[in-house]
């Protein structure tokens, strides 16, 4: 006779869980605990910049209209107001606008044309909300000179002023740490000649050289094409002056007791950087890389609201204040001074979270 299957009781030794369930608990309960230490700054800084990189991410959907389809019986539309449904005709919507209408062509005034409705959907034709009939659009911020939507153009324009931050820090930063790693271990002629032309390179004036070697870029070169010029330019001025902070890090730890230790065993120059120097200044390259990234933004928006960088009819936040550089503009037309507004909200949101960065990562202020 088989023995009868011995029967589950709750005594019993559980099965032991998969570890990366473990690590991503553990994982999730340090977030946690480091959101309740945030200050409030550190938190609406992380809000902004988890909105503006779900703008970049997902434009296609956010984005209510095609960011270089004009209306061009509507150019610099005011926003429109929104109205609630009546509940006989919430069938087509729960909220609508009235359409507008050029009423003085000289002056751009415009008024409702209360004899028609457009209704908003949402979750319509794979967009977050537009309208039933694209012809018939809705300007939740109004539109700019060619009668483009412009809430479209910023969340499209994200995808390119909030990336071309982070591919130029890791750009950089990487070069900037293996030079000066490298350089602050070997010490000697080969240090003092990379420092050199560190110097060289940092005595150049930064914008000017960055309008030079802008200017030189190609106009009929693709959006993508430009964009990834204007982060390697950017990236070749930024790197040196980071290299040599990197340098004086890595020549007071390359006598530390552990890299002599491994150094005494062996250890090629290779490895020491590899396994003590860079893993020694990663605290310091992340807290400095989280601070550099506003500078990025900034310059590329320098750029493309000098017509040097992303040209049209591609979007980004810099080139679509072109024209609030008209007095006129901001006077008669202020919503096209909206993508300044998004520029300067990223750009607060990153130095806040690099000084929050910066204080708990500094050893003396550890809690």
């Amino acid at each position: 006779m088989s023995a009868l299957p011995r029967a589950i009781t709750p005594d019993m030794e559980a099965l032991p869980e998969p570890r990366r369930f473990e690590r991503m608990r553990r994982f999730a309960a340090g977030a946690a605990g480091e959101w309740q230490m945030a200050p409030w700054t550190a938190r609406a800084a992380i809000a902004v910049l988890t909105l503006f990189y779900l703008f970049a991410a997902a434009s296609p959907v956010i984005a209510p209209y095609d960011p270089a389809r004009q209306y061009r019986e509507l150019p610099d539309c005011p926003p429109m107001r929104l109205h609630l449904t009546p509940a006989a005709e919430r069938d087509h919507g729960w909220l609508f606008a009235y359409p507008m209408k050029l009423a003085d062509p000289l002056t751009r005034r415009y008024v409702e044309d209360r004899s028609r409705k457009t209704y908003i959907r949402f979750f319509y034709h794979g967009h977050l909300f537009t309208t039933e009939s694209a012809s018939e659009p809705y300007f939740i911020v109004g539109s700019e000179g060619l009668g483009r939507d412009l809430f479209s153009r910023i969340v499209y324009g994200a995808r390119v002023s909030m990336c071309i931050g982070l591919v130029g820090v890791l750009i950089s930063f990487s070069l900037g740490i293996s030079v000066g790693a490298f350089s602050g271990l070997v010490g000697g002629t080969t240090d003092n000649l990379i420092m050199r032309l560190c110097e060289i390179e940092m005595s150049l004036p930064s914008f000017y050289f960055l309008l030079a070697l802008a200017a030189v870029i190609p106009s009929g070169m693709s959006p993508v094409a430009t964009f990834f010029m204007i982060v390697a330019i950017m990236s070749f001025i930024s790197w040196a002056s980071f290299a040599r902070v990197i340098r004086g890090m890595a020549a007071a730890i390359r006598s530390a007791p552990f890299v002599e230790a491994g150094r005494s065993l062996g250890g090629s120059r290779l490895r020491l950087l590899r396994q003590h120097i860079i893993p020694s200044v990663l605290g310091f390259a992340a807290v400095n890389a989280s601070l550099s990234i506003p500078g990025y933004i900034l310059g590329e928006s320098a750029l493309s609201l000098l017509g040097l960088g992303i040209q049209e009819p591609a979007a980004s936040w810099g080139n679509l204040l072109s024209q609030a550089m008209d007095p006129q503009n901001l006077e008669h037309y202020p919503w096209v001074l909206l993508p300044g507004v998004f520029i300067s909200l990223a750009v607060m949101a990153f130095n806040f979270l690099g000084d929050h960065l910066r204080d708990r990562l500094d050893p003396t202020n550890l809690r």
